[in-house]
């Protein structure tokens, strides 16, 4: 299984996971039973807020679900259309963020739980930090 996770910096298993799905510089996809890490560049980082287009940011890799710090309702929307479900991450880190998901610990985004107009001028500034560790409210 290959999971996807938003980040700003590779830092391997002890990357943290970025705030917002659209605006990470980049994604770390993860074989859970590997443990491995690929890079892929977010291929649509310049986007205008509410006009992320979610697979083109991913390149075309194909991946099994993706955990994020937060997400807007038109990506988790496209993700969803695409047979993707998204998680919210729950942990700082991509290892805690992975035992957490393997375990089914961590929550499906729902389109009522996403970065929508309450959050705008949230969303995309918590300098690293998920929703959760934020105090977005998610």
């Amino acid at each position: 299984m290959k999971i996807c996770f938003p980040v700003s910096q590779n830092k391997g298993l002890d990357s943290q996971v970025y705030n917002h799905f659209g605006s990470a510089p980049m994604f770390l996809l993860v074989d859970a039973e590997q443990r491995s890490v690929a890079e892929e560049v977010n291929r649509d980082v310049n986007h205008q807020h509410g006009a992320c287009r979610p697979l083109r940011t991913l390149g075309g890799q194909e991946v099994d679900a993706i955990v994020v710090g937060g997400i807007g309702a038109g990506a988790l929307s496209g993700l969803n259309q695409a047979g993707l479900k998204v998680y919210r991450a729950e942990a700082a880190t991509i290892a805690e963020n992975l035992d957490r998901f393997l375990k089914q610990e961590l929550v499906e985004l729902t389109p009522a739980k996403t970065c929508g107009e309450q959050h705008r001028h949230h969303c995309g500034s918590h300098h690293g930090k998920t929703e959760i560790e934020a105090g977005c409210g998610l």
